[in-house]
């Protein structure tokens, strides 16, 4: 139930008006998920600090999301503060080989900002979504790269509310996985160091690995991405193509017909729908291979 008082204390804090009761279906690729009973929008690290001290001071919880791409939403909500940073904190700077972007910058958008300065490294990011900010995260990847390799440093807000800089090193990059997970720190920049290249090389690079992803992934249908991580030793698509699962359906979800290791949104399909075919593949894939699947999909809201 929201409250008129505290939205007013909320939207204080930002120039980009406050929503409440906002379907989260509005602000994830999955087009999938309940109502956030406040969701901000700060533009800038200042009005970040300022929403996260109102939240502290009206002991409301606080979910931080960026674009949303890597995200499902469970049917009812996500109850406090949602702070979407994915359209806020959009400062990108060139250095030399150095490159720095507000945590809100979409990933593809950074890496064709590399690419108009001559940089080599980020051609990767050129089809992922979401936010750099999240990219680093989740050590987001594709390809012939990942996150890990390219990024320097990143400034996070630290709970006490002090921005802190943190070099590569201390981020313990491993597959799909950050120091940034299951912590407080949220990322409010990214440097990243790359190469000089050719730009009709680079370029080059960009649109083969945008024509592969075209032609073999489910771009045209909400998704939230690769659904499940990939187990050592296998592909989670290849296991669930191999026994039988393209296709299958659960609701308004489905097993993408195009790659098996992506659900996609039929148009309808809730959040149950979705977390009930992620069960019965998990459950197929462990049965008959004996290998289970981890979601990559963050999984958030109340149950």
């Amino acid at each position: 139930m929201c409250s008129v008082a505290v939205a007013e204390q909320l939207a204080a804090c930002v120039t980009k008006p406050l929503k409440l009761n906002e379907l989260m279906s509005k602000h994830t690729s999955f087009r999938i998920g309940g109502p956030a009973d406040y969701l901000a929008q700060p533009q800038s690290v200042a009005e970040l600090q300022a929403l996260l001290v109102a939240a502290k001071k009206l002991e409301l919880p606080v979910t931080v999301v960026g674009n949303g791409s890597n995200l499902l939403v469970r049917d009812k909500g996500i109850r406090g503060l949602v702070i979407k940073l994915g359209n806020g904190l959009m400062d990108i700077k060139l250095d030399g080989n150095v490159m720095t972007f507000g945590s809100g910058v979409s990933l593809a958008l950074a890496g064709y900002k590399a690419y108009e300065a001559g940089l080599t490294g980020m051609e990767f990011a050129c089809g992922i979504p979401g936010s750099i900010g999240g990219a680093v995260y989740m050590n987001a990847g594709a390809y012939d790269g990942e996150m890990a390799n390219i990024v320097r440093e990143i400034q996070v807000l630290m709970p006490n509310n002090e921005v802190k800089t943190l070099k590569a090193e201390e981020l313990d990059f491993s597959y799909r996985h950050s120091a940034l997970q299951g912590t407080d720190m949220l990322v409010v920049s990214v440097t990243v160091e790359l190469q000089v290249g050719e730009k009709e090389a680079i370029k080059a690079k960009m649109d083969d690995f945008s024509q592969r992803r075209s032609s073999k992934q489910p771009i045209e249908m909400p998704s939230a991405g690769s659904t499940f991580k990939r187990p050592p030793g296998y592909f989670a698509g290849t296991l669930i193509d191999q026994n039988g699962l393209k296709g299958y359906t659960v609701g308004g979800a489905q097993v993408s017909p195009k790659h098996a290791g992506f659900v996609v949104n039929l148009g309808n399909a809730t959040a149950a729908d979705v977390l009930q075919l992620i069960k019965d593949v998990q459950e197929k894939i462990f049965a008959a291979e004996g290998v289970h699947l981890e979601p990559e999909v963050l999984i958030i809201g109340e149950e």
